[in-house]
């Protein structure tokens, strides 16, 4: 592989390694951070949180094309050392809370009184610098890739850089774990630590070792690309895709908007969302060539809808543990809270493989033919809407079914009798989930596709 690649491929996706390690550390535990340190309640923290994800999606389009004019190098630099400080800031936060005499914590303790205090939204600026380092990761790492290789290599380019961020995202959820058993609620606050480490080693790297063979390239302007969103948004067939589509992604938030407090608040401390959440990727690396594969014969729209109907199986799965007694059952060892949500996050996974290959080759025929690029551009739209839906739904449906222990002053009956349904939450999501697999049918015989590629089976 060193033979087929250029030193500047190798270095950009070291620092693509590290980003997403950084990244999935904090965002697998967003909203424990901004609850158990914060203090800000269920839909505060999931308001934030959605907020945050959600301009991380929409921004990048409009960041690319700021890198392309003052080059990809600085571009890194000035994303990485706004990652660093953001990351960092996530950690210093809670410690000026602290020595500023607001509150106090301890290893398992949250700080208490921040309620009623603004001195907390200061973290909504630190998360700022987060996003705008952010949104130039992902259009300069991928034009990277692409700038440097040829077109002999190139498939085989992505695919490491594919499997980089796989294994990046993959290993920041996995430290999750260990620090939060060895530090409690504290391992929440040194989690940024660790991901501003992560960033900084990026920036090194960039700093000292890349060297790309285009400094800088003609990529589009600002207005060009607020034109190609403007027609994108007028485009009601696309528009109606992605809204539709955004119903499956709004389940699949979940995996960091609802689960990590779902789960540690009925199956307990010991629980490790963060590992959980690591077999979505897991399943989607081992299954989606095979799927690919199976579906290459049939039309995207109906490899997607297979998908779509696979997430209600998903969500009733996750709702399944609550019916059995934790006190008296495990299963494989695991709080059947625990196991049931592994086993809806498999399904997840599997309705992902059907789905997001085929959804960027569906949404690229919809496009003008000449402006494929930039209208994939804005291919995560659906992310968007998802994450900003996704998380308010969260948020309302964790208060409402299954409320922080913290509300209830060690009144544990009262806390039981007020998460006795808590697996409601659940059925809210396959609902979603449902009625996106149906209109998604009602979409492929409304809308017809003109390219014979896509025409339905």
């Amino acid at each position: 592989m060193k033979t087929k690649f250029s030193a500047a491929f190798w270095t950009a996706n070291f620092a693509e390694l590290l980003e997403r390690a950084a990244y999935y550390g904090i965002f697998i535990v967003i909203t424990l951070y901004l609850s158990r340190i914060l203090a800000f309640n269920d839909i505060e923290a999931a308001a934030i949180a959605g907020t945050f994800s959600a301009l991380l999606y929409l921004l990048p389009t409009f960041a690319g094309a700021y890198a392309d004019k003052i080059g990809f190098k600085k571009s890194l630099i000035v994303a990485f050392g706004f990652l660093t400080l953001g990351y960092l800031g996530l950690g210093l936060v809670p410690t000026f809370i602290q020595n500023a005499g607001l509150a106090e914590y301890g290893r398992d303790t949250i700080f208490h009184g921040l309620d009623q205090s603004n001195f907390r939204y200061v973290i909504i600026p630190v998360m700022a610098l987060i996003i705008i380092g952010g949104s130039f990761i992902k259009s300069v790492i991928t034009g990277t890739v692409s700038l440097e290789t040829s077109p002999e290599n190139r498939a085989a380019g992505f695919s490491v850089f594919y499997t980089i961020v796989n294994i990046g995202a993959f290993s920041g959820k996995t430290v999750v774990k260990p620090m939060r058993d060895a530090m409690g609620n504290v391992g929440l606050i040194n989690i940024s630590y660790f991901s501003a480490t992560m960033t900084l080693l990026a920036l090194i790297a960039v700093f000292f070792f890349f060297k790309p063979a285009v400094q800088k390239r003609e990529g589009k302007s600002f207005a060009e690309i607020w034109t190609a969103f403007v027609k994108v948004l007028g485009n009601s067939r696309l528009i109606v895709l992605i809204i539709i589509v955004t119903g499956f992604w709004l389940v699949q938030q979940q995996l960091y908007a609802t689960m990590p407090k779902y789960v540690l608040r009925l199956a307990g401390e010991s629980a490790s969302p963060s590992w959980y959440a690591n077999v979505n990727p897991f399943v989607v690396f081992t299954t989606v060539g095979i799927i690919t594969s199976l579906m290459k014969g049939r039309s995207a729209l109906f490899s997607m809808t297979i998908g779509m109907f696979i997430m209600p199986v998903s969500a009733f799965c996750m709702a399944a543990g609550n019916l059995f007694d934790g006190d008296t059952v495990t299963m494989l060892g695991m709080h059947p809270i625990a196991f049931m949500m592994v086993v809806g996050i498999a399904f997840q996974g599997l309705a992902e493989s059907f789905i997001s290959p085929r959804f960027l080759e569906y949404f690229s025929f919809q496009a003008p033919k000449g402006e494929e690029g930039l209208y994939l551009g804005f291919s995560h739209l659906h992310s968007f809407l998802s994450s900003i839906i996704g998380f308010l739904m969260s948020g309302v449906l964790l208060d409402k079914y299954c409320p922080d222990p913290l509300k209830f002053g060690g009144r544990t009956a009262e806390w039981e009798a007020a998460s006795a349904n808590a697996h409601y939450i659940w059925y809210y999501f396959g609902a979603v989930a449902f009625v996106s697999a149906i209109a998604l049918i009602i979409y492929g015989k409304v809308f017809k596709t003109k390219d014979n590629v896509l025409e339905e089976q």
